[in-house]
């Protein structure tokens, strides 16, 4: 199961956009919980303690435990805005949750051997990452932090899709369920092919592509009229 992330709240009565440009001026990031058969309600964290915990990995792919005063109630990161420039958290969305109702969530799929895989090893390719997180489906108690994928028998212009991806008893991949053509690729090692570059400035041979036999003509003088 992914770590369990405390994160202290404080209730927040007032909303809108001049109240929460007021609490990011104080160094707090306004948010709202939702979920759970019950009415979505405005919270408060500080800024400083909740960038740090974002700065790990798992707390995206994790169970968050909100606690106001002396209540607690689980809930899943479901959205995160941060200010294009600044790089500060600016509002966060929250998803209650229960303990016997499945939730869908993006998890990290790490990939293991990927500089001993044969393809790498002994056919000079490169890794491509074509998917680096996956949709999963499950109870909280079976939320993984990520899922491993071992690519270390994966041959020279070989590819591992969704449906190769080991999962832990009690979790899905819903996008499986709906046919074979959702089956997406995930990894795959190829030969990494350099498309050469005319630098600017560089002089272009005779007879190369674009050019007509009247660009490379000498100009011929007009005769005067």
């Amino acid at each position: 199961m992914a770590i369990e992330y405390d994160l202290i709240a404080e209730i927040r009565e007032d909303t809108g956009k001049g109240a929460s440009r007021r609490l990011r001026r104080k160094g707090k990031v306004p948010a709202v919980i939702y979920g759970a058969g019950r009415p979505p309600r405005a919270l408060s964290f500080e800024h400083n303690k909740l960038q740090k915990q974002m700065e790990q990995e798992s707390f995206f792919s994790s169970v968050l435990m909100v606690k106001v005063g002396n209540k607690s109630q689980q809930v899943i990161l479901k959205d995160v805005q941060v200010h294009p420039a600044k790089r500060r958290i600016t509002h966060l969305d929250l998803q209650r949750i229960l303990a016997d109702e499945k939730i869908r969530m993006n998890v990290p799929i790490h990939l293991l051997n990927a500089e001993t895989a044969v393809g790498v090893k002994e056919g000079g390719g490169s890794v491509s990452h074509l998917m680096t997180e996956v949709e999963i489906s499950c109870l909280p108690k079976d939320l993984p932090e990520y899922l491993e994928l071992d690519i270390a028998e994966l041959p020279l212009d070989g590819m591992l899709k969704l449906s190769d991806i080991p999962v832990p008893e009690g979790v899905e991949i819903p996008e499986l369920a709906l046919g074979p053509d959702q089956d997406r690729g995930v990894v795959s090692i190829h030969h990494i092919k350099v498309v050469a570059e005319v630098e600017e400035g560089e002089e272009v041979e005779e007879g190369e592509e674009g050019e007509t036999p009247e660009d490379s003509a000498p100009d011929e003088e007009k005769p005067e009229d």
